[in-house]
């Protein structure tokens, strides 16, 4: 009877909290999951943002094939009277075909995206949109270097700030400086210390090191754009990833280090029996979190580089402001989207997190 009774107390308590969460669920659908699958939809069709004269038609996956659309050509070589592969008197390299004679036009035209070379033969990559394509590029390059080394330099912060030593307190504030100017704030005052001249920070010191000639153009500079874009993000985030691990290293019980000591475990080897694996679950939000910051990148390229390189983000905003394509813009934020789950799910399976261990 008792039993009965506990059952049905656990069913009531079960259908009040259905109701408790009815409204909160409500309101991720409204703010969330609505405008979510209103993207989704949009990435089907043709619409155009702003405009009124042209009737939104469904097109199907026509924005995701012009986007991501991708072939490679073999280049056929361009020969001499002699049937022998021509030379180029100016780079003394061989001479084949134009890539643009050689890539199909329809029923999509594509573009030169980049060339190789392999088994002594030259092919063409190319792409229906070679501005995404890169940009899909610069972005993963841009999310992988940058949250690699914000996450490594932010353990070591969070170390440091962790042990006790006279003014703690205030190096934990002076920390978090840089994440507290706003992006675009800290993308500017990049923008002037990266100036390629003298009047640039950077080239000022590294003039007076007797490195360069003190004309270096950091963000003109295809092989410095991206070095240079991930040197202002890792200043800025850093801080934040360091927040993130210092709160996890509180979490750790100071018993489990003494228990070590005195067992004779060294420094180093209580950092990664004790330490790295109490911190898994705290390393797998910061990556999850810093990641999707990181994917959806806009402000630091857009202030430092406009249209000169692209992210994905970036790329968007020119999709839908610039060519006031909407559905294509959509799709690009559904891939985005995509990405990011990706990566979500591939840092919580590495690292081993499992709600139902903890």
């Amino acid at each position: 009877m008792a039993k009965n009774n506990m059952s049905k107390l656990a069913k009531r308590e079960e259908k009040l909290a259905y109701r408790l969460l009815l409204p909160t669920v409500l309101i991720l659908v409204l703010i969330a999951l609505y405008p979510l699958g209103s993207v989704f939809y949009t990435s089907f069709t043709d619409k155009t943002f702003a405009g009124a004269d042209k009737e939104t038609q469904f097109i199907g996956l026509e924005n995701y094939k012009e986007l991501l659309s991708i072939t490679i050509k073999e280049l056929p070589p361009i020969l001499d009277e002699n049937g022998k592969q021509k030379i180029d008197p100016k780079t003394n390299e061989p001479m084949y075909e134009r890539a643009i004679r050689i890539l199909p036009r329809e029923p999509r035209r594509y573009k030169e995206l980049n060339q190789f070379t392999l088994f002594g033969k030259r092919y063409v990559i190319g792409a229906t949109d070679p501005n995404f394509i890169s940009a899909i590029w610069n972005t993963l390059v841009f999310t992988v270097i940058s949250v690699a080394l914000e996450t490594v330099l932010g353990l070591a912060i969070a170390l440091v700030v962790n042990s006790n030593f006279k003014g703690r307190g205030i190096m934990r504030t002076v920390m978090l400086v840089p994440w507290a100017v706003i992006t675009v704030v800290s993308a500017k005052m990049w923008e002037g210390m990266l100036q390629p001249n003298r009047i640039g920070f950077f080239n000022t010191v590294l003039d007076k090191l007797g490195i360069g000639n003190g004309q270096i153009a950091f963000l003109t500079t295809e092989g410095l754009q991206l070095p240079s874009i991930i040197a202002v993000d890792v200043w800025k985030t850093t801080p934040f990833m360091a927040l993130l691990i210092l709160a996890g290293l509180q979490l750790i019980p100071d018993t489990l280090y003494e228990a070590a000591e005195i067992d004779g475990a060294s420094k180093l080897r209580q950092f990664f029996t004790i330490t790295l694996p109490m911190l898994k679950p705290t390393i797998a939000v910061a990556l999850v979190f810093r990641t999707l910051d990181a994917l959806r990148v806009f402000d630091v390229f857009q202030v430092l580089l406009s249209s000169r390189k692209y992210s994905m983000a970036t790329y968007n905003y020119f999709q839908l402001i610039g060519n006031r394509n909407m559905g294509l813009a959509s799709a690009i934020g559904v891939i985005i989207f995509i990405f990011i789950s990706i990566f979500a799910v591939i840092y919580i399976r590495m690292l081993g997190v499992d709600t139902d261990e903890r």
